[in-house]
């Protein structure tokens, strides 16, 4: 019986392990009060952990229900301890650039890869409860997506 019960832990634990290295949408929680015009499919985290000064890259996959359009944002915030300590405030001109991508996107089927620099000021091996907030250019709300992230210093 004692050889059971160890071996469902170390089977979850390892699955846990190998889960929390892909920073993909069942890691991510939808934190939206209210309906989106972006409703979800996929997020997906990469470089996961993300590296302290560094680019990571968030891709978004879902159903657009109105065209995104200039003057749409990404709202980064971390915090830790119920206390805000990072944040970072980004155009979709400015995310989207690095993949081809440009605004205006039509409604309908969309995948976006917002491409964003980790601050440096961001402390290694500190789990933070991240939340990304994509606001459209006419204010209203894209998406948001919330999970706990830490970060490394990579080579």
């Amino acid at each position: 019986m004692k050889f059971t019960a160890s071996l469902a832990v170390l089977s979850t634990a390892f699955v846990s392990a190998v889960l929390a290295q892909t920073g993909s949408f069942e890691d991510f929680s939808q934190c939206a009060s209210y309906p989106t015009q972006m409703a979800l499919s996929y997020f997906k985290l990469s470089p996961f952990p993300m590296c302290i000064n560094k680019t990571y890259t968030l891709t978004a996959t879902g159903y657009a229900s109105e065209p995104i359009v200039n003057g749409a944002t990404l709202a980064v915030t971390g915090r830790y301890l119920g206390r805000l300590v990072y944040t970072d405030k980004k155009t979709f001109e400015e995310l989207l650039a690095p993949s081809g991508q440009s605004i205006p996107i039509p409604a309908g089927p969309v995948t976006l890869d917002l491409s964003l620099l980790l601050k440096p000021n961001r402390p290694p091996n500190v789990l933070f409860h991240f939340q990304f907030v994509a606001t459209n250019g006419d204010g209203a709300l894209l998406f948001c997506q919330a999970a706990g992230l830490s970060a490394t210093n990579c080579p």
